[in-house]
């Protein structure tokens, strides 16, 4: 009986997780499919691309504006990534997005006064800087960023053509809701699981206790924050709720910091998407950043004796109608990747085809992109790619060279492979 319940509180909680998380993922799904059709690669590489120190002010400049939460941002980060940006300027833009914004930072002065709505913009940029500068500094070799030409997107043929509206709007949501949710899905399955799981076991009541004392509050607030998911804009209430109940401020800051910068499903893509040597600078720039500015404004609010308990309560809704709807059509699509991934990319080549041999393919998102530059090229019926035998087959009508040259113009080294007719001859 103990386990059943446990086990509707583990669902009841990633349920909930998933209604409050929805919204702004099919929001950030929404922006990641428009970046893509809007601006081209060659910007993402002129601005975003390999690791310069020019590349990580921008990033960190650029996100602080957006209104993603840590959860909205993750595919736009994804989609920086994919289209040349470097691990350096990925970080630091998925560190500065979703610790603020436009809404967050006008929310934040009418919550918590003038000296928070300042600093938390200034700590979101900070933290993005110094998180690039460490990728930069641990990793000795710098990116190769490959600038690829690609044709118009909506019109495969004629690059000087201008796609109509429709045309636009059908390939952003292809983008948003297919390519890139098949990329990022099973992380975001992972963590929303586990923030279900963390969520359950996690008393409501820890979360306002011993919060008076720095010493216990500042890592209690890390251990509490670091794997909740709350956005941005929703965290303001609750630091300052809690600073009222005798909280410190620096605590309450610590939690504006590190709660909407990171989360469960956040962590779950920084560690299988850009390894575990960026998943650790990623939670130590995010702590120490943290820790640093908390303490700062404890000592500022001490010296000055600044009256913080003067809020005003108010919180940002979304209609819980809204919230469920986002929920199912996210779900919807998830589901959809992930009969895709475990009944389409399993599928073994049959040698029907022309076969061609790709040795650095092993993931998901090697299989959309190389499948999505052969389908680009005139006379190709069909494209499978099989990551387990790292071979791809394509049926159609086509020069073999124009089938490896579009692998290689998406990144990945090929060579023709006999087929099974050839074998048996």
């Amino acid at each position: 009986m103990k386990i059943l319940n446990a086990f509707e509180g583990v669902f009841f909680e990633i349920w909930k997780l998933l209604l409050e998380m929805s919204p702004y993922l099919l929001f950030g799904l929404l922006i990641a499919g428009l970046l893509h059709v809007l601006f081209p690669s060659q910007k993402i590489y002129k601005y975003f691309s390999g690791n310069s120190i020019k590349a990580i002010l921008r990033a960190s400049l650029f996100g602080v504006p957006l209104p993603l939460c840590s959860c909205g941002v993750i595919p736009v980060a994804a989609h920086l990534k994919k289209d040349g940006a470097g691990d350096a300027p990925t970080l630091s833009f998925l560190i500065s997005t979703p610790t603020t914004g436009i809404d967050s930072i006008f929310a934040t002065y009418a919550l918590l006064g003038p000296v928070f709505a300042i600093i938390r913009p200034v700590s979101a940029f900070f933290a993005g800087c110094l998180a690039g500068i460490m990728i930069l500094l641990l990793n000795k070799k710098s990116e190769e960023i490959k600038i690829v030409e690609e044709e118009c997107i909506s019109c495969e043929k004629s690059p000087s053509k201008k796609p109509g509206i429709l045309l636009k709007v059908k390939e952003i949501l292809r983008y948003a809701f297919f390519e890139l949710l098949d990329d990022i899905g099973k992380w975001l399955a992972i963590g929303i699981i586990a923030g279900g799981v963390i969520g359950f076991f996690a008393p409501e009541k820890v979360i306002e206790t011993y919060l008076g004392n720095p010493l216990m509050a500042y890592p209690l607030m890390l251990v509490i924050a670091v794997p909740l998911y709350v956005c941005a804009t929703g965290s303001i209430p609750i630091a300052a709720s809690l600073i009222m109940k005798g909280m410190t401020p620096g605590a309450g800051l610590i939690f504006l910091i590190a709660g909407p910068a990171t989360n469960t499903a956040t962590l779950s893509f920084v560690g299988g998407k850009m390894g575990k040597k960026t998943l650790f600078i990623y939670l130590a720039t995010i702590i120490i950043t943290s820790l640093l500015c908390g303490y700062a404004i404890d000592v500022l609010y001490n010296a000055t004796e600044y009256n913080i308990y003067s809020f005003q309560s108010g919180k940002k809704i979304i209609p819980f109608s809204v919230k469920v709807l986002s929920s199912v059509v996210l779900v919807f699509f998830m589901l959809i990747s992930f009969f895709k991934i475990f009944f389409l990319k399993g599928k073994k080549v049959k040698g029907d085809g022309v076969l061609f041999d790709v040795p650095d393919v092993s993931c998901e998102n090697c299989r959309l992109k190389i499948s999505s530059e052969i389908r680009k090229l005139p006379g190709v019926e069909s494209v499978n790619v099989d990551l387990r035998q790292k071979k791809v087959e394509v049926k159609g009508e086509f020069e073999n060279r124009d089938i490896i040259d579009a692998i290689e113009k998406a990144g990945y080294i090929s060579s023709l492979y006999q087929n099974k007719k050839e074998d048996k001859e």
